[in-house]
C-alpha cells in the first residue's frame, strides 16, 4: 500500500504544492548541471567553460593538454561524484526507512568498517611482509588493490549480516548487530595501526579521507552498473518502503513480505554503500543529509517521489562537495570527508533539534 501524494494541498504560504514541487525539481536540476560544469572547469588548472563545451561536443581548437585533462581526469571524476552521491543518498534513505531512525546512515550495518579493515590489512601486508616491491611491479598496490581489499572486507561483513537477517525478525536487533560488527572492525583497524609504521598509517589515512579522483573509465565500467542496479532495486521497493513507514505490523497486514523486503533492502543498501566505499573511500554524511533534504524540499515521505529526488539531490550535493574540496582559486586539495561533514553536520543538528517530526513530513 502506498501513501498517496496530496498534490492539491497548499503550503503555509499559500503556494500550491504542485508548483512548489515543479520549482524544486527545476532548481535541483539546475544546481546539478551547474555543479557538473564547475567540476569540469575548476581544478589545479582553470579551463574556460567555452573550451569545456568544445571538448564535450567534439569541436576543435582546444589545446591537447586541456582536452586530456577533461577527458581522462575530470569527466570520470564528475561521473563518479554523481554516482557516489546518488548511491549513498539512496542507501541512507533505505536505512532510515527500514530502521525508522532519522539518524541511520548507509554504514550502520558495518559495511564501511569492513571495507576499512580490508584496506588496512592490504596496506600493512604490503609494507610489513616486504610485498610492496612486488605489488608495485605488478601494479597491484595502487588503487586496484585498495578496491579489491575494500570489496572483500565489505563483502565479508555483508555475508554475515545477511545470514543474521535470516535468523532474526527484529530490525532493532539487526541494527545493534550491525553496529557491533562496525565496532569490531574499527577496533581491529586501530590495533593494526598501533603496530604500523608511520608511512603505513599515512597510506591508510589518505584512503579514509575519501576522493573521487582515483576512479578511471575502466573502473567506472564496474561502478556504474553496480550503482545502477542498486538504484533500480530502490525503485522497485518504493511501495514496500511506503508501507514500512507505518511499521512492520501494518506492512504485514497489507500483504508485504517484511522478511523478504528487509533482505532486499539490506542487499541493495550494502551494494550501493560497499561499492562506493571500495572505489572512493568512506564518504560520510551524504547518506544522512540527502534523504532529509529531499523530505524537506518536496514536503513528502512518499518513496515514489523520494527515490528520484534522492538520486538528483545526492548527485548535485556530491558534485558541490567535490568542487568545494578542490578549493577553487588555489592548488590546495581539501579532504572530501571534511567538506561533506561541513555540509552534513548542520543537517544532522537540525534533525536532532526537530526530533522525530522530520520523518513525519506530510505526504
Amino acid at each position: 500500500m502506498t501513501i498517496p501524494a496530496r498534490t492539491e494541498s497548499r503550503t503555509g504560504e499559500g503556494m500550491p504544492r504542485t508548483h512548489l514541487s515543479t520549482t524544486a525539481w527545476l532548481l535541483l536540476f539546475s544546481v546539478a548541471v551547474a555543479a557538473f560544469g564547475l567540476e569540469l572547469c575548476l581544478g589545479s588548472v582553470f579551463i574556460p567553460p567555452g573550451q569545456v563545451w568544445a571538448v564535450l561536443t567534439g569541436l576543435g581548437g582546444v589545446p591537447d593538454a586541456w582536452r586530456e585533462i577533461i577527458v581522462l581526469y575530470r569527466l570520470p571524476r564528475a561521473f563518479t561524484a554523481m554516482l557516489a552521491g546518488a548511491a549513498l543518498g539512496m542507501a541512507g534513505l533505505k536505512m532510515q526507512t527500514l530502521f525508522r531512525n532519522p539518524l541511520a546512515d548507509p554504514f550502520v550495518l558495518g559495511i564501511s568498517s569492513g571495507a576499512s579493515l580490508g584496506v588496512a590489512l592490504v596496506i600493512l601486508a604490503a609494507w610489513g611482509f616486504g610485498l610492496r616491491p612486488l605489488m608495485e611491479k605488478t601494479g597491484f598496490l595502487g588503487n586496484a588493490s585498495l578496491v579489491m581489499a575494500a570489496v572483500a572486507g565489505s563483502g565479508a561483513v555483508l555475508c554475515v549480516v545477511m545470514g543474521i537477517a535470516r535468523r532474526v525478525e527484529s530490525n532493532l536487533t539487526l541494527l545493534i548487530v550491525g553496529l557491533m560488527f562496525g565496532y569490531i572492525s574499527s577496533a581491529l583497524v586501530n590495533v593494526l595501526l598501533l603496530f604500523a609504521l608511520e608511512h603505513q598509517v599515512q597510506s591508510y589515512l589518505a584512503w579514509t579521507f575519501g576522493s573521487y579522483a582515483g576512479v578511471t573509465w575502466r573502473q567506472l565500467g564496474v561502478l556504474t552498473p553496480a550503482v545502477a542496479a542498486g538504484l533500480a532495486l530502490a525503485g522497485v521497493l518504493a511501495k514496500p518502503l511506503n508501507a514500512l513507514l507505518l511499521g512492520e505490523g501494518y506492512a504485514r497486514s497489507m500483504g508485504v513480505n517484511v522478511a523478504g523486503v528487509r533482505r532486499w533492502i539490506i542487499l541493495g543498501a550494502s551494494l550501493l554503500s560497499g561499492t562506493v566505499t571500495a572505489y572512493c573511500g568512506p564518504i560520510g554524511f551524504l547518506g544522512i543529509a540527502v534523504p532529509h533534504l529531499c523530505r524537506l524540499i518536496h514536503r513528502t515521505s512518499d518513496h515514489r517521489i523520494l527515490v528520484p529526488a534522492v538520486i538528483l539531490t545526492g548527485a548535485a550535493l556530491s558534485l558541490l562537495a567535490d568542487v568545494m574540496a578542490q578549493a577553487p582559486g588555489s592548488r590546495v586539495l581539501l579532504p572530501l570527508n571534511s567538506v561533506t561533514s561541513l555540509i552534513g553536520a548542520p543537517v544532522v543538528i537540525g534533525i536532532i533539534l526537530r526530533g522525530r517530526r522530520i520523518m513525519e513530513v506530510a505526504p
